[in-house]
């Protein structure tokens, strides 16, 4: 049966996108069907950022530390660093990579990027030098710009042919771009919705990051989806008489190169007029210091932010009133902690999200009392703009209530996997839906429940982590004869991954495996609890290593969780 707050959302948004409202619809022909489109979308990431910060002007957007910088001040740095990337021979098309940490440098660079006609391409700023090898040479980057630690990473990539310009990023803003703006200034092109835009990397089942492409129109969708959604709710909130004072802010609590960071916080912030507060590392602590201090009314994070916010034991010591949505999104939350958050904190409301790097972040939203009605739902499809089908593997839909994978379809989606057409072709249905990987169904209200995964794929606190890449990891020590990794349960992560390992020949233990693979795979990928077992690992019929009896046993090993 259909809520309250339901048929509120869906009046409104039907206001919001309809004849005379801000966000009217269009439609554009994709996969033999009409796909809706906000027609008065901007043709490119260009023009998005010229009007808004135009509009807004000398409303302080990015607060990093005691630097403060408008929204007029930082368009015009990242057009000056467009100019001067295009002055370097940056070619429409041309993949930029940047790694880094969250800082307003970081910020302007993506959008010089991008208004150079290049391809923003987010390195993971977490990947050692191996990953960052990989994914730069999968992508054939032509540039890479990068803060201090993530250029000694890259140094020491052996014959590193792309040019990497290192940026103080602790420095304010001018002095940090100034090795960008050396050279002559180029001229900006003229750049449309089928122009490239931007790549991230996703961890495939595979074990080997995939870089999914966009090109301006998905991102643009992804971006204005939510901003209809965030209108919606603008508009409830009105005629509660709760209209809010003052211009929106909110936390970058997660890094930029996560597509959550990317579009549903930077740049969804430049339509709402929204100042941003940069957090280049998680605290709990500080961020509840800098909600008090700054006013935040908005906060989105991976769910173990909430969590940690709140069992903080000093979390009466601060006033975090301001935020309306404790909103989160990358795994999903434990029942218990959405119904605390709702009873703790204040009068803040819970808010899920669930989207993908392939979907540029759409898929669907559970919101305030809907979710706490139904905590493990992942929500309805996220209007205006997405459609989501529960589908078997030859791509036939399900009905109501049957299950298979989850199917995203929109404009927002990526456009393919660079460089790989069988991937790219092996993701979608023949009618054009995304095959997320996981396995749900939607109940009577149209509401999705993710019940497992179908891909390989470990969720620790947001982070997606391939078990294939770590035991590929695990199988480049020479001691290592068969290894089995997968997640646990685990109450401040949700999950983490954990090994079962058998060698063969030289003896070595699990501190020692661990240490191998802080020198070869991020620190978040390597396991919690490595077992070192005394035979070869058990094989089902078709000979492959039997994860799931492995998985059984250790988890009862465990006592059913990893202690935190």
């Amino acid at each position: 049966m259909r809520t309250e707050l339901d048929r509120r959302m869906d009046e409104t948004l039907a206001k919001v996108t309809g004849p005379g409202g801000p966000l009217p619809l269009g439609s554009i022909a994709r996969w033999g069907t009409e796909l809706p489109t906000i027609a008065a979308a901007p043709p490119s990431l260009t023009q998005y950022f010229a009007h808004y910060c135009t509009q807004h002007g000398d409303l302080p957007f990015l607060v990093a530390g005691e630097e403060r910088l408008s929204f007029a001040e930082t368009f015009a740095a990242a057009a000056g660093v467009a100019r001067a990337l295009v002055g370097r021979g940056v070619a429409r098309g041309d993949r930029v990579g940047i790694a880094g940490r969250n800082s307003p440098a970081w910020v302007v660079t993506y959008m010089g990027i991008v208004m150079a006609g290049g391809v923003a391409t987010l390195l993971n700023g977490w990947w050692q030098t191996d990953e960052l090898a990989a994914a730069i040479a999968d992508v054939d980057c032509s540039l890479i710009v990068a803060d201090g630690p993530r250029a000694k990473r890259l140094a020491r990539i052996a014959g590193l042919a792309v040019p990497v310009i290192e940026l103080d990023d602790t420095a304010p803003l001018a002095t940090a771009i100034a090795p960008l703006l050396a050279g002559a200034p180029g001229e900006l092109p003229d750049l449309g919705p089928d122009d490239l835009a931007t790549i991230l990397f996703t961890s495939g089942s595979t074990g080997k990051s995939k870089g999914a492409l966009s090109d301006h129109r998905a991102v643009m969708g992804g971006t204005l989806n939510f901003l209809a959604q965030a209108i919606t709710m603008l508009g409830i909130a009105t005629e509660d008489g709760k209209a809010p004072v003052g211009q929106p802010v909110t936390m970058l609590t997660i890094p930029l190169f996560h597509v959550t960071a990317e579009i549903t916080v930077l740049l969804q912030s430049f339509a709402m007029g929204r100042r941003i507060i940069l957090m280049p590392k998680w605290d709990a602590e500080e961020a509840m210091r800098l909600i008090e201090a700054e006013k935040v009314t908005y906060f989105v994070g991976v769910p173990l932010m909430s969590f940690e916010i709140l069992n903080h034991p000093d979390r009466a010591k601060y006033d975090l009133s301001s935020v309306t949505d404790f909103a989160a999104g990358g795994a999903p939350r434990p029942v218990e902690h959405v119904r605390r958050i709702d009873a703790e904190m204040g009068g803040s409301a819970p808010l899920i999200g669930y989207g993908l790097t392939e979907t540029n972040a759409v898929g669907s939203g559970n919101w305030r009392t809907n979710y706490l009605a139904k905590p493990d739902s992942a929500g309805r499809p996220s209007r205006p703009l997405v459609e989501i089908a529960i589908v078997d593997d030859a791509g036939v839909h399900q009905p109501q209530g049957g299950r298979g994978e989850i199917g995203i379809r929109s404009i927002c989606n990526f456009r393919e996997y660079w460089n790989n057409p069988a991937a790219t072709a092996a993701a979608y249905t023949a009618d054009g839906y995304f095959r997320t990987g996981d396995i749900g169904y939607l109940d009577e209200d149209g509401y999705l429940f993710i019940v497992d995964r179908k891909k390989d794929i470990i969720i620790r606190g947001g982070e997606n982590i391939s078990c294939q890449e770590v035991e590929a990891a695990l199988y480049a020590h020479p001691a290592v004869h068969e290894a089995a990794v997968f997640g646990l349960p685990h109450e401040k992560f949700g999950e983490v991954p954990v090994a079962v390992v058998y060698v063969d020949g030289e003896p070595v233990g699990a501190d020692a495996l661990a240490l191998f693979l802080a020198e070869h795979i991020a620190a978040f990928k390597i396991p919690a609890r490595i077992w070192m077992a005394d035979a070869p690992l058990p094989r089902l019929g078709t000979e492959k290593i039997d994860k799931v009896g492995l998985k059984a046993t250790y988890r009862a090993m465990a006592g059913h969780a990893v202690a935190a």
